[in-house]
């Protein structure tokens, strides 16, 4: 009997004290008490639930009417302590009732409830009477027809129907993008509030979105005018496309070759960028004064002639250079057809640069990668090596080319740029008036060939052009 009574008291003290909470209810042992102030009861009764943060932490003690609504008393637990900070509202736990007080803090700072504190009524909220939601609801239903709302459904149900796995995925979808939006939320923050100056740049260029928009509204409809063109493109695209793809085929041995190739020219062309400048720029005067030689003929009876050609005798202008070039007795017949091995050395016209004789050879070469500089050859050119003459090209009488045949260089005297012999006198070229056969000499003054003027005696012999003419 002792074990058994011993058994029941317990039994009863944890009925008593855990379950029921005798001493809170009858001595307020644990527990505060706090009054929310609602406009409504809300379905709350005695008993229901107090949460924080989705944790209980109380009930509710009483539920009583007020001249400005209800006041709930809260029996809250003493051992949590809830902000003051907070907002409190009214919740339905589930579809049939079991109303419940839900406390959500504002913040986590500041002081805390304590017995006898208020929650005020601008900080509680109550759920929407569900009788006058299913009253509306059920008068919004009645004012749709049955038969459109049958429709509706009808059609809701052809344009989703079996696309489930889709919206699934779409859902899916949407929910990691709002994820990836809340991870993001700072930078998407920063980029609306930064988004001011793009939207005003837009609406500053506000006349040529709309203009491009016209111009894109008139492609669309010339696209749409000429969608036969338009659709024929697209059949017979491919086949297009696989024609030079196919003549790329053909040519595949050799094209890669033919590119290896073109890449050396264009090293070549780099190289010689600036004389192909120069070609450039001289071809329309080259051009130029070939349409001009037959400008003297023009608009008199020698022009079916075609272009003014002037015949002069140019002898010895300038001198032969022989310097640089093998000696006499090494050099071949000109009858001779065979072709023997090209002697050592290079051959040209070794005298001074700014000599007379045959100024456009090699020695005035200009060096391409050295601007300013000339030399005969491109070794030369890289090199630091500046062109020596043999000799001046006018006194010189021993061996013409001296390097190979190992006679000594005359040295010039000190000071001096050439012999003081006297060059051959040079023959000047005139161009004469057809007319009257006056023409400028060089020295300025004016000279007149009367048997070059129209008038002139026809029958004259070729040596009479030789003749010095007669000055003014």
């Amino acid at each position: 009997m002792a074990v058994f009574i011993t058994g029941t008291l317990i039994a009863v003290s944890l009925m008593a004290f855990h379950y029921m909470g005798l001493p809170n209810y009858l001595f307020g042992v644990g527990h505060y008490r706090v009054t929310l102030q609602l406009p409504a009861a809300g379905g709350l009764y005695p008993g229901g639930n107090v949460t924080y943060r989705g944790t209980e932490v109380g009930r509710v003690d009483s539920v009583a009417l007020t001249d400005s609504g209800v006041d709930v008393v809260l029996s809250l637990d003493s051992g949590v302590d809830i902000p003051v900070d907070l907002d409190a509202s009214v919740h339905s736990q589930t579809a049939a009732g079991e109303q419940f007080v839900a406390l959500r803090p504002r913040s986590g700072n500041g002081p805390v409830l304590k017995d006898g504190d208020v929650i005020p009524v601008d900080r509680a909220s109550i759920p929407p009477d569900i009788n006058s939601l299913l009253d509306a609801t059920n008068r919004g239903i009645q004012a749709i027809p049955h038969d459109d709302l049958k429709t509706v459904i009808d059609e809701g149900y052809t344009a989703v129907g079996g696309l489930g796995p889709d919206l699934s995925r779409l859902v899916k979808g949407s929910t990691s993008l709002a994820i990836d939006a809340r991870t993001n939320l700072d930078s998407l923050i920063t980029l609306t509030d930064q988004s001011q100056p793009v939207l005003d740049s837009q609406t500053n260029t506000s006349d040529s979105i709309t203009a491009w928009a016209a111009n894109i509204a008139m492609v669309t409809k010339e696209l749409k005018i000429q969608d036969p063109a338009v659709s024929k493109l697209f059949t017979d695209g491919p086949a297009a496309a696989d024609a030079p793809r196919a003549l790329l085929d053909r040519f595949q041995p050799s094209l890669p070759i033919l590119l290896n190739n073109l890449v050396g020219l264009d090293n070549v062309g780099i190289t010689y960028k600036n004389d192909l400048e120069q070609i450039l720029v001289l071809i329309p005067q080259g051009i130029a004064d070939l349409q001009g030689a037959t400008l003297a003929n023009r608009n008199t009876r020698q022009a079916y002639a075609g272009g003014y050609l002037s015949f002069n005798l140019n002898l010895n202008l300038p001198p032969t250079c022989t310097t640089g070039f093998l000696p006499p007795q090494q050099q071949r017949v000109p009858t001779d057809v065979d072709y023997p091995p090209r002697p050592a050395g290079n051959l040209y016209c070794r005298v001074p640069q700014d000599s007379p004789f045959n100024v456009r050879g090699a020695r005035n070469i200009p060096c391409e990668t050295k601007p300013g500089k000339r030399a005969p050859t491109a070794t030369m050119c890289e090199s630091d090596e500046n062109y020596v003459p043999l000799n001046d090209g006018y006194d010189w009488k021993g061996d013409p080319n001296a390097t190979l045949s190992g006679q000594s260089i005359p040295q010039l005297p000190s000071g001096t740029s050439g012999s003081t012999a006297l060059p051959p006198p040079p023959i000047a070229v005139a161009q004469y008036d057809p007319t009257t056969g006056t023409y400028v000499g060089p020295d300025g003054k004016t000279y007149t060939q009367a048997n070059l003027a129209r008038g002139a005696n026809q029958h004259q012999s070729w040596q009479d052009m030789l003749l010095p003419p007669k000055a003014k």
